[in-house]
């Protein structure tokens, strides 16, 4: 075992502590999978992250860095919040980008490019790799899991980049807000649920606040049934939607932990055929690790 540069970072939030946590070991060479598994297990978070130098191939196609992104259980392909907590991470320990201004990293999925927006990162959304909409019976399945109507899921789509997060749109904010999402029926599904924050019924309106967008995300945790408090890749993916069905403006803001007591703020933005998923990060411990 050896002591290894570690950051823990608060991500989608430019307040300590009012975000989404990630575990950043800052140099995972030498590791087993079963290594990573085992101390993100330990961690208790939601995920945990260890940068690597790049493949040859990945290095070839411009990648600055490796990442491999585990949660609980299993490791993830891509997920929104460690990539733009490990971006946060690599840059404040003196990682230099090719090109500057934009960052290239390597994941489970490919190369994922980031760039900074003033304080904030961003990362470009991948490709789905499952849309349109969901089957009837999941439909009708998470209604009865949320505990809501059938007709209170005004729109529903899959929301698949890696994670298998199903997406549905309800009435309103305060009834996402609402919701006490039943374990025994959620239990095995990755849910994600929009909401409009400002004016129901009027596409891209916005609330005082300038959010237009309430979110919560479900997923198999915990012997039951977990919650996020703010997934970039849920975010991601429902942009790409939203965006997509004409549900959202190329441009909002969406909130995201509210019922956990967090502030999560997540800043979409369109750019030609690219949406820009993007949101401040904040190290929290900055230290070592015994790995």
């Amino acid at each position: 075992m050896h002591q290894r540069p570690f950051k823990q970072v608060d991500v989608f939030t430019d307040q300590p502590y009012r975000g989404n946590p990630l575990a950043v070991v800052l140099d995972g060479t030498g590791l087993t999978t079963e290594a990573m598994q085992e101390f993100t297990n330990w961690t208790n978070l939601s995920e945990a992250t260890f940068l690597l130098p790049p493949t040859p191939e990945g290095r070839a196609a411009g990648a600055d860095y490796r990442v491999r992104i585990f949660c609980p259980g299993r490791e993830l392909p891509f997920a929104g919040h460690p990539t733009l907590g490990s971006c946060h991470a690599w840059l404040q320990a003196g990682g230099q980008p090719q090109v500057a201004g934009t960052v290239v990293q390597e994941c489970g999925v490919g190369l994922v490019t980031l760039r900074q927006d003033g304080e904030r990162l961003a990362f470009a959304a991948p490709a789905l790799i499952k849309s349109g909409p969901l089957a009837e019976d999941d439909v009708a399945l998470i209604a009865r899991g949320l505990g809501v109507a059938r007709s209170d899921i005004l729109h529903h789509a899959w929301c698949d980049n890696g994670p298998n997060w199903r997406g549905v749109m309800l009435r309103s904010s305060e009834q996402v807000l609402a919701l006490k999402p039943d374990a025994s029926i959620l239990g095995k599904l990755d849910v994600g649920v929009v909401g409009p924050r400002g004016k129901v019924g009027v596409i891209g309106s916005t609330d005082a606040e300038g959010i237009a967008f309430e979110v919560r995300a479900f997923f198999p945790g915990n012997n039951g049934l977990a919650e996020d408090p703010v997934t970039g890749s849920l975010n991601a993916a429902l942009a790409q939607w939203l965006i997509g069905a004409g549900l959202a403006p190329a441009q909002y803001v969406a909130s995201q932990g509210t019922c956990l007591a967090r502030a999560g703020r997540v800043f979409v933005e369109q750019d030609g055929d690219t949406i820009w998923v993007g949101g401040s990060s904040v190290t929290c411990v900055s230290g070592e690790v015994l790995l």
